[in-house]
């Protein structure tokens, strides 16, 4: 199965190629299908920008295709930065979104940062109801960063199901069994075997 991931986000296509290595399915990015749509992120929730650009991608190349909108949800800051997350970052540069993100919770007791990483997944194919799956992982913002693996804001979150590191520490496997992409994109696979059965 060819699928086009509907974006050019170089550690998010990464952690998707991984997601599926030794299955049948060839994971391509927008750029690599040759595919060049800029679709803006107008909704208000991960649901809703992600099956944006699901749509939109499906439409244009008429293949199965995939988008992810994910962030991280500090519960002391009412949810941000939540569909903002990587715009929170100047530029996108994760390293002073963090550094931000620490200055806004320094005063925050430690049951005050609780957060949680959401992902939602929107596969479209034309001719077919765009579906939707979403994965969450709980945790919370340790008081500086630990471990220089994954991305985003990887090094100051610290999963509830873990022990104790931040899953800037974590291996590519560790995180993938219980990261919110990683159980977002488990329930895609579910439905995609459901569908063949």
């Amino acid at each position: 199965m060819r699928l086009i991931l509907a974006s050019n986000n170089k550690n998010k296509l990464r952690e998707f190629k991984q997601l599926v290595e030794g299955m049948d399915i060839e994971l391509l990015s927008q750029s690599e299908a040759g595919l060049h749509l800029d679709v803006e992120e107008t909704g208000t929730t991960f649901e809703e920008n992600a099956r944006l650009k699901a749509d939109a991608f499906s439409k244009l190349c008429g293949l199965p295709c995939l988008a992810d909108d994910s962030g991280l949800c500090v519960d002391a800051l009412g949810g941000r930065p939540g569909v903002y997350s990587a715009r929170y970052a100047p530029n996108r540069d994760f390293d002073k979104g963090m550094e931000m993100l620490l200055g806004e919770l320094a005063a925050a007791a430690d049951k005050a940062r609780k957060a949680h990483f959401s992902c939602v997944l929107a596969f479209a194919f034309p001719g077919m109801e765009t579906k939707v799956f979403e994965g969450r992982v709980d945790g919370r913002i340790a008081t500086e960063k630990h471990g220089n693996g994954g991305f985003g804001y990887d090094p100051v979150f610290v999963p509830d199901e873990g022990d104790g590191r931040s899953f800037g520490e974590f291996g590519k496997e560790e995180k993938n069994a219980i990261s919110h992409r990683g159980r977002a994109f488990k329930k895609f696979l579910d439905y995609l075997n459901h569908l063949n059965n």
